[in-house]
């Protein structure tokens, strides 16, 4: 066993026992039923399922490409979930109901697992191991397209971004004009969703862009220890995510207080949450 595999395995374990405790702590509290909360237990879902199959190593090839597709469609889901809680902030509680949600979140999951089976119906290079990509058993054409539909979904998440900061920044604008108090309180609201979105995705393009561009170049007879010194740091957005998105947040925060020490601290802001909160 070479010390890149035990790296991975550990990774892969800590990954797992991180989102775990992000799912128990949504499952255990009622008050987080409402759909951010919905998208939040998604990605740490994927992202547990994606650290069980890296302590499983390659027997769980299929189980890996459903896991990560399905955590990088609920960071595109949150981003867009962001993107419509500014664009429609006055209508949003009532459009955006739990139901919705979880129709849309059952619909990508499903979808992801379809994508999970692909090596089990062909793509697959158990006959021919020249085709094989770094990414095995997937084919190195296969693997091709995967990167490539990446790169696309991360070109979206920028793409909304942009549009978040736009219009972010135009109510800004327009609440200057308002009562000081009102717009320190948004202005404040609003730069913490910004600088949020920023470390979400200069974090997710450090650790998956070089991997993704890497697939489309290389094949698997380029020698392993490129592919695990990328793949590693990749693996690694799985532990980060529920730091930026679940750890950060103030409610989940209470929740950990009371269900590890039965009390929330004073510190904790009786602020309430707006639609600018990420």
């Amino acid at each position: 066993v070479s010390p890149w595999d035990i790296a991975l395995c550990a990774t892969g374990t800590a990954v797992a026992g991180e989102n775990a405790l992000v799912l128990a702590v949504l499952f255990y509290t009622p008050s987080l039923r409402a759909p951010m909360f919905l998208l939040i237990g998604s990605l740490a879902l994927a992202d547990l399922l994606a650290g069980l199959g890296l302590a499983a190593e390659l027997a769980a090839a299929g189980l890996l490409l459903a896991a990560f597709s399905a955590s990088v469609c609920s960071l595109l889901a949150i981003t867009v979930d962001r993107y419509l809680s500014l664009y429609n902030a006055l209508t949003y509680h009532s459009e955006r109901t739990l139901g919705f949600t979880c129709a849309m979140v059952l619909l990508m999951w499903l979808l992801c697992l379809g994508v999970g089976l692909l090596p089990l119906l062909g793509w697959n290079c158990l006959r021919d191991q020249s085709s094989c990509s770094i990414l095995r058993p997937v084919t190195k054409d296969n693997a091709a397209v995967l990167a490539v539909t990446f790169l696309l979904l991360f070109a979206l998440m920028m793409q909304l971004y942009l549009q978040i900061c736009k219009i972010a920044f135009r109510h800004a604008q327009q609440i200057a004009v308002q009562h000081q108090f009102i717009a320190t309180a948004q202005a404040t609201s609003t730069r913490k969703g910004l600088s949020t979105l920023s470390l979400i995705l200069g974090t997710f393009a450090l650790c998956w862009i070089p991997f993704a561009i890497y697939s489309l170049v290389a094949d698997s007879s380029y020698p392993a220890v490129y592919t695990y010194s990328l793949a590693l740091p990749a693996t690694c957005n799985s532990l980060i995510n529920p730091i930026i998105y679940a750890f950060r947040n103030p409610d989940i925060q209470k929740s950990l207080w009371l269900a590890c020490c039965g009390c929330i601290p004073s510190t904790f802001s009786s602020r309430p949450r707006t639609s600018s909160d990420v």
